[in-house]
């Protein structure tokens, strides 16, 4: 009778942290090989963030080739190191005001150490996936009455929201999975009366290593 255990791990059993960060990286590699498109790139890594299990995990990388084994040793690239080159310099800007109005930072823009972000009868959208980051940890303080501030960032980053909302809320619906190595802090507080702040985490419409704007190492 033999001890040996399966080379696979059991599907009823539950899956890691790290587990589910080692599909997401693969289905990033997948994206920069080409082998996904945007969309669904997208729904399986929300599916794996969700995923309890080794069984639910499997199906998301079954129809991917596995990653080549030897050879000679290459350049990290920003899919192995997507915070590279992303963190330090000076901040676009400090503040983002809407009144009766709206404002938007999206797109390669470089978020302050902090920023201040105000929308009273109006609405504003902060999108971090693309941006660049001045300093390690970032603060977003918004101010929301009777309007709303949306805020985009990507996997991988750390994140802490700690708004207080007053007949009105601060939103973090999505997990943004564990901390990538070398990822900003991002952290979101203020005040919403009669509004609302949202917090959203979406992958990068741009998949790592194809911006040819960005600096490679």
């Amino acid at each position: 009778m033999s001890d040996e255990r399966p080379e696979k791990p059991l599907p009823e059993l539950r899956a890691s942290d790290a587990d589910r960060d080692r599909v997401a990286e693969r289905l990033r590699d997948a994206v920069a090989e080409g082998r996904l498109d945007m969309e669904e790139f997208e729904e399986r890594l929300d599916a794996a963030y969700k995923s309890r299990t080794y069984a639910e995990l499997e199906p998301l990388t079954r129809d991917l080739p596995a990653p080549a084994a030897g050879g000679p040793a290459a350049r990290p690239s920003a899919a192995a190191e997507p915070w590279t080159g992303r963190i330090g310099g000076a901040g676009s800007s400090t503040a983002a005001v809407a009144v009766l109005s709206g404002f938007q930072r999206k797109g390669r823009w470089t978020v302050p150490a902090r920023l201040d972000a105000v929308a009273f009868w109006g609405g504003g959208l902060l999108d971090l996936r693309e941006a660049d980051f001045a300093q390690r940890e970032v603060v977003i303080n918004c101010i929301a009455v009777m309007g709303g501030i949306e805020i985009t960032v990507p996997p991988g980053v750390e994140l802490d929201v700690r708004g207080i909302g007053v007949m009105g809320a601060f939103e973090h619906s999505n997990n943004p999975g564990p901390p990538e190595p070398g990822a900003p802090r991002v952290v979101v507080t203020g005040f919403a009366f009669w509004g609302g702040v949202e917090v959203k985490v979406k992958p990068r419409k741009r998949p790592p290593g194809k911006d040819p704007l960005r600096k490679q190492l």
